[in-house]
């Protein structure tokens, strides 16, 4: 094959030189053929490929190749088999070749197939405040030492290309919420459209072509927000590829190397001043001359206005155990002693746990994400101490159960005591009545008198409910008597008779 390099010497010799061409043969040591070529032709470069490849030992294995190769694609990635492997399962069959035959053949195959399914598309742009695009990654960060695979929220804003992060530990509804309330509360705003893949959390069903069932909740939180929800078709994520390279982009530049926080406040905390950072700090691919941020401040003002944190739990029935306890997640969360007996519904927040019975919230909890861990709030056990005052000392809620200072010294004081257990209780159930802050300051004050008895603590209490003496009414100039009444009871017989 000729290199450019011996071309470019031919051509310099005939047509700048004016060498003939027997000339160029001698000195370049080339054949007239060859020299003829270059001249006529006017190439600077001759390439050669085989048109025909000669496959003496795949021959007849062909199908069987095509089929391996059909079925291998077909595959998730993770479960697709190497050339190596398909060479050996055909290897197997009776196929009596080398392996570079059977590479050769599975790059020409997958260039055939490639040109076959090659599709273009159209380039979209979008108006300001017209829509945005949300999806999900996984990333691999570093809590508290621990290495743990997070799930990242993405939001991108169509137009000004704004970006908004947020990592969770999981893709529950509820966090989809969270998720959209922080983007749009840091957007300030919201746009008319959004645009998701057909995410379990917010679809239900699909139909045919864009019809989808969506889920009730999520209808409601798109309802709150005024947003018209559109989901691509199954397997075209081009209809949503900006925040699919964002996906990319985030990965790359803030979760890269990796993270190492102490909990989720402050990865998230970090991540979103990296996309302000970020978005100052970059130019808009469209409008080159302004930064993504100045654009986005250009359209803030084309948004739906922000209307509010939307109420976006996950509700789910639970009953109540003798102990006060109800599960969800693997995990166990207590409740007020009332509600034992009687179903309740638990409200599942990103952040925490609320479980109302009739309305009426019966116990609070931050989330836990662990399994098979018992989150107790103390007070809501004190209604059973009354009945059973000996739990106060090995009740499992009442472990490092720490009180206010006042309340915590006259604990210490009456575990000395032979019915110091049922002091306690009886103090601690006069927060149910009177209210925190009120018993703190009646055992600050029974400690302050040097006294630390429960009689004394509620005698207190008592003394701050009593009313003080009544308020003595001056009666007004008008309304005094100048003649005092006199008791005389012969003037009833005095009516009588005039009847």
């Amino acid at each position: 094959m000729l290199v450019v390099e011996t071309i470019a010497k031919i051509r310099r010799a005939f047509f700048r030189q004016g060498k003939s061409i027997k000339a160029i043969c001698r000195d370049l040591r080339v054949s007239r053929k060859v020299v003829r070529k270059v001249i006529r032709s006017g190439a600077t470069e001759f390439r050669y490929e085989r048109e025909v490849q000669p496959l003496p030992k795949i021959g007849r294995w062909s199908d069987e190749l095509d089929q391996l190769l059909t079925a291998n694609e077909g595959k998730p990635p993770r479960e697709r088999l190497t050339l190596i492997r398909i060479f050996e399962e055909l290897h197997g069959r009776g196929y009596e070749g080398g392996y570079d035959a059977v590479r050769r053949y599975a790059r020409k195959w997958a260039k055939d197939r490639g040109q076959a399914t090659a599709a273009a598309y159209v380039p979209l742009s979008f108006a300001p405040g017209e829509a945005y695009q949300f999806d999900w990654s996984h990333e691999i960060v570093l809590l508290s030492g621990v290495t743990v695979t997070v799930k990242a929220a993405h939001v991108r804003l169509c137009h000004s290309r704004m970006l908004f992060v947020r990592a969770y530990p999981r893709e529950t509804q509820e966090m989809v919420f969270d998720a959209h309330d922080r983007a749009f509360a840091l957007f300030k705003g919201t746009c008319a459209r959004g645009i998701y893949d057909n995410m379990k959390t917010a679809v239900d069903a699909i139909f045919i072509g864009k019809d989808r069932l969506y889920n009730r909740r999520f209808l409601q939180m798109c309802s709150h927000y005024l947003i018209d929800p559109v989901a691509c078709t199954p397997a075209s994520g081009w209809e949503k590829g900006q925040v699919e390279n964002q996906v990319g982009l985030v990965r790359e530049r803030f979760f890269t190397p990796r993270l190492r926080f102490k909990n989720f406040d402050e990865l998230n905390d970090w991540l979103t001043d990296k996309c302000i950072a970020y978005a100052k700090a970059h130019r808009h691919p469209e409008l080159t001359e302004q930064t993504i941020w100045e654009v986005f401040e250009a359209e803030r003002p084309k948004l739906v206005p922000y209307a509010g944190r939307f109420d976006g739990f996950h509700a789910v029935p639970a009953s109540v155990s003798k102990t006060c306890l109800v599960r969800f997640d693997n995990n166990k969360y207590s409740v007020a002693a009332s509600a034992v007996g009687r179903p309740v519904e638990i409200h599942a927040y990103a952040d925490r746990i609320v479980i109302r019975q009739d309305g009426r919230i019966v116990g609070e909890h931050p989330r836990s994400f662990g399994r098979g861990q018992t989150i107790y709030d103390p007070w809501h056990y004190v209604p059973v101490l009354t009945r059973k005052p000996g739990a106060l000392r090995n009740g499992a809620p009442f472990k490092d159960w720490v009180l206010p200072a006042a309340m915590e010294r006259v604990r210490r004081k009456l575990a000395g005591a032979h019915d110091g257990n049922r002091q306690m209780v009886d103090i601690l159930a006069a927060v149910l009545t009177d209210g925190l802050p009120s018993v703190e300051a009646a055992c600050a004050e029974a400690l302050a008198h040097g006294v630390h008895s429960a009689d004394v603590v509620l005698n207190i209490l008592a003394r701050q409910r009593d009313p003080g003496p009544p308020v003595t009414i001056l009666t007004p100039a008008t309304l005094t008597l100048r003649h005092a009444p006199i008791a005389d009871c012969a003037r009833y017989d005095n009516l009588r008779r005039t009847q």
